[in-house]
């Protein structure tokens, strides 16, 4: 078996290199990550608040079915959902770039488990947390906003690192609606070069950088956001 990383360099046919080309999916492949991940979080902390509000059966209700939706539909029914599906139900969506919709499906899958992590860190709490917000005379609102969600996000960061490493690897999924990621460039470029082994190490490689640069970023911000003293163990916290 022979190498030839000189495939890299050569032509794609339309004037750029395959390295050109991969660079190209490999920046779609973060753009996809990196807006997916914002709905998710956005999404994800509001359910997960919802699921564990005082007295709001409906709220909680629709909390629980959100998470349960999204978390039992496999995402790539889910990514031809939204991009097959919605627009022929709501013609609006037929001007969206798929590149929303699929932003949208990754979103919405990942958040339902976001917010599970958000509901698990919230009611790790010690009721003291709680207590001490509501003796000095904070409403929910602000019991959740200055108290409870600022301590419940520092506890959820090691799940929440991983849960961000899972969401890029699965904007992989984008190639089975011809989004030009990383694995739509690998597949057809290794029909094009019938160099699968370099294509696919290369590509393997990008995503193995992307996912530790992930997991370096956030482990530098639960290093510096750790709760002292703070210990969750079987889903129960205290100090």
């Amino acid at each position: 078996m022979t190498w030839d990383w000189q495939v890299f360099l050569t032509d794609d046919g339309s004037g750029r290199t395959y390295l050109e080309w991969m660079l190209e999916a490999w920046r779609w492949t973060l753009a996809v990550a990196a807006s997916s991940w914002v709905v998710a979080i956005a999404v994800g902390a509001v359910v997960g608040t919802v699921r564990t509000l005082p007295g709001r059966p409906v709220l909680v209700a629709l909390g629980n079915a959100w998470v349960e939706l999204f978390r039992n539909i496999p995402l790539l029914v889910q990514i031809f959902l939204w991009y097959f599906v919605v627009p022929k139900i709501f013609p609006a969506f037929q001007q969206v770039p798929g590149f929303v919709l699929v932003v949208f499906a990754l979103g919405f899958f990942t958040s339902a488990r976001i917010a599970e992590q958000v509901r698990a860190g919230i009611q790790s709490l010690p009721k003291g947390q709680s207590y001490a917000a509501m003796a000095m005379g904070f409403t929910t609102a602000q019991s959740y906003r200055y108290v409870i969600l600022p301590m419940a996000f520092r506890i959820i960061l090691p799940p929440l690192t991983s849960e961000s490493m899972n969401l890029l690897k699965n904007s992989s999924v984008a190639f089975a609606v011809s989004i030009a990621e990383l694995t739509m460039f690998a597949m057809q470029a290794q029909e094009e070069t019938s160099r699968g082994i370099e294509i696919y190490i290369a590509v393997t490689g990008l995503y193995a950088l992307s996912a530790f640069a992930v997991n370096r970023v956030f482990a530098q911000i639960e290093k510096r956001m750790r709760v002292p003293g703070f210990i969750v163990s079987g889903g129960t916290g205290g100090h």
